[in-house]
């Protein structure tokens, strides 16, 4: 028996990285999954690669930026699966690495409209369903950098500080339904975004070294570590967790 049989749950940014990760545990634990990414042929071989397992899964292409679609695409899950338990709020970008002077309003914005607004719009339409459903779990995904700070990336970490604090209000707006509401707070993982980083920095080895470094235990974390987290936070073993911070960071923070 599946840790999260007979739920259903839509992931976010499940074409690479956490967000696939995630989608394949969610359906090897027995959920109904839906693969929603604005990266069509990634997300397709995301959710194709769930049935070859055995799982259940159907891919959407959504943008979380765009309230419609995700209007449009929340009621054709519903409709799909039935009803609508769990939300990964996992799309997410990692913008410009500069300085808060000299980032312009548009760079700001972007980074902005996808971690902050995409959270927000994704939580408002899944909220009615979960209610439906008699209850739920949303899990944003934050960082580490929405629990300390460092000196890059200015919209980034305005973002996922904003998430944290975000998930702590509306779990105690929705506890009432049954809904509950918490942060992940993942430290670098190795996925296509991180690398891209490594990548913009020059030598990509030695920015791997260089942030492994950063952590006690000793490596970098895989999406897998961070996927384990989401599964707990989705089923009924965390039915007394709510407005909690799941930190995973290899001991970042401890620091």
């Amino acid at each position: 028996m599946g840790r999260v049989d007979g739920k259903v749950a839509v992931v976010t940014g499940a074409a690479y990285g956490i967000g696939r990760a995630a989608a394949g545990l969610l359906a090897r634990e027995g959920a109904q999954v839906a693969v929603t990414d604005i990266q069509s042929e990634a997300g397709l071989e995301a959710a194709d690669e769930i049935k070859q397992r055995g799982g259940q899964a159907q891919y959407w292409q959504l943008d979380t930026t765009d309230e419609q679609a995700i209007q449009r695409v929340f009621a054709e899950v519903a409709d799909a699966f039935g009803h609508l338990d769990v939300l990964v709020n996992n799309a997410g970008i990692s913008g410009v690495n500069k300085p808060t002077h000299e980032v312009t309003l548009e760079e700001w914005n972007r980074v902005i409209s996808v971690n902050l607004n995409g959270v927000f719009l994704c939580t408002k339409h899944a909220i009615p369903y979960m209610r439906q459903a008699g209850g739920g779990s949303i899990i944003n995904l934050s960082s580490i950098y929405g629990l300390v700070g460092a000196p890059d990336s200015p919209p980034y970490h305005a973002t996922k500080g904003g998430v944290r604090l975000m998930s702590k209000t509306d779990a105690l707006f929705y506890a009432a339904d049954g809904i509950r509401v918490n942060s992940v707070h993942p430290g670098f993982i190795w996925t296509p975004m991180v690398e891209n980083v490594c990548r913009d920095l020059g030598d990509v080895e030695e920015a791997r070294r260089q942030l492994t470094k950063l952590h006690p235990i000793g490596h970098l974390g895989e999406p897998e570590d961070i996927a384990y987290g989401i599964l707990y936070l989705a089923s009924d073993e965390a039915k007394f967790v709510t407005g909690s911070e799941l930190v995973i960071d290899g001991g970042y923070t401890a620091r």
